[in-house]
């Protein structure tokens, strides 16, 4: 058997832009959000049904938002799903530490 080498490359923390797909970082973030309603969801053990219901779409929509295709949601349509399970959002601006680079936007989730 001949034993083949990995080759193994280090990401970007990115997995969207390590892909080469655009709209990385706003990608990243929703994918972000989206899985803090997931742990929000088994956290009060919600059906997918109950939990349609209480962000105010309907469940094959739920289902595909968790599967990740959640292009169709801008960000703050899921942040507004968010508030509905009682999440206070905070937006804080800082300037960014690499001096001529633009700015990124991350989410922190406080359960972290």
């Amino acid at each position: 058997m001949t034993k083949r080498k990995t080759e193994v490359y280090e990401g970007s923390g990115n997995v969207f832009a390590d892909l080469g797909l655009p709209n990385s970082e706003e990608r990243l973030l929703k994918a972000s959000i989206v899985s803090e309603l997931h742990r929000l969801i088994k956290q009060r053990g919600l059906t997918q049904v109950k939990a349609a219901k209480l962000i105010g779409i309907y469940q094959p929509d739920l289902s595909l938002l968790l599967r990740g295709d959640f292009d169709d949601y801008s960000v703050g349509r899921l942040m507004k799903m968010l508030t509905a399970f009682e999440q206070d959002i905070e937006i804080v601006m800082k300037p960014n530490r690499k001096a001529g680079k633009p700015g990124r936007i991350t989410f922190k989730s406080a359960a972290a």
